[in-house]
């Protein structure tokens, strides 16, 4: 590390794991995705699916949609977006999250005074939005930059096996070192997982 990296480099530096994976896989940013719903929708999609079968599902029901808006999935023919993969209950999900978009001012800007645990509870009041797609909202959408989503079940493969790790209340023992940069530890758990799993 030398007096030029950024504070979060420096801080993740001084634990002798996390310094190994930032030599192992260079600098994975924490920056804020371009379009809000965009992102809220790929989550969406996400939950409870493997990486291979989300990514398969989200390029057909996205190409369906054309322009991923509000407006957009509210217009969507719902048998089409079925027949897209999605299960009739991410159809739900996926236009409540685009009714709260219409109602509610969920961008960066509109949430920007707001607290990470404000944001988890303003985001849950949106039926099909749990902890975790909140939490991947806060990470990706925000950019915030201190967030450990232990409801991520690769982030705890991922402390489990850098760390030994048997339990969360050990991960987020481990993770305290990382304050206030969580967001950048967990790509790099990710980052390492990702590879394990190749």
């Amino acid at each position: 590390m030398t007096a030029t990296d950024p504070d979060w480099r420096r801080v993740l530096g001084a634990d002798p794991v996390m310094a190994d994976l930032l030599d192992a896989h260079g600098h994975l940013p924490v920056e804020p995705a371009e379009n809000e719903f965009r992102r809220l929708a790929v989550s969406i999609v996400n939950q409870q699916l493997s990486t291979a079968s989300a990514a398969a599902i989200r390029e057909r029901a996205f190409d369906l949609l054309g322009e991923v808006t509000p407006a957009a999935v509210l217009a969507a023919d719902r048998d089409a977006l079925r027949d897209a993969g999605l299960s009739a209950t991410k159809v739900d999900y996926l236009r409540n999250a685009a009714t709260a978009f219409q109602e509610r001012d969920l961008t960066r800007e509109g949430l920007a005074d707001h607290a990470d645990e404000t944001v988890v509870d303003e985001l849950t009041t949106i039926t099909g939005v749990g902890r975790w797609t909140a939490e991947m909202y806060l990470l990706f959408v925000l950019g915030r930059e201190d967030v450990l989503p232990l409801g991520d079940l690769a982030v705890r493969r991922g402390l489990e096996s850098l760390y030994g790790c048997d339990s969360r209340t050990e991960m987020r023992e481990v993770a305290e070192a990382w304050r206030p940069y969580r967001s950048y530890g967990t790509r790099y758990v990710w980052a390492h997982y990702e590879s394990d799993d190749d």
